[in-house]
């Protein structure tokens, strides 16, 4: 078997990958939406839209921190 990200061999102790390199990098493919599958269906995007307009309405409500 080898490794999604870099197909080398695997290591048991990170499989399916090769090292926590590859692992960490597969990881922060998962969080930053790299592996996101699009939708077909109108509904999602609408969905989406309203939560990005809750996040940034919450945002602004919110005073800024002195650094």
């Amino acid at each position: 078997m080898s490794c999604p990200i870099c197909q080398k061999e695997t290591d048991k102790k990170y499989r399916p990958f090769c090292s926590k390199r590859c692992a960490d990098i597969d990881l922060a493919k998962w969080m930053s939406g790299s592996y996101a599958v699009p939708s077909q269906d109108p509904d999602d995007a609408e969905k989406a839209l309203d939560e990005v307009l809750r996040l940034a309405a919450s945002q602004s409500d919110t005073p800024e921190k002195p650094h």
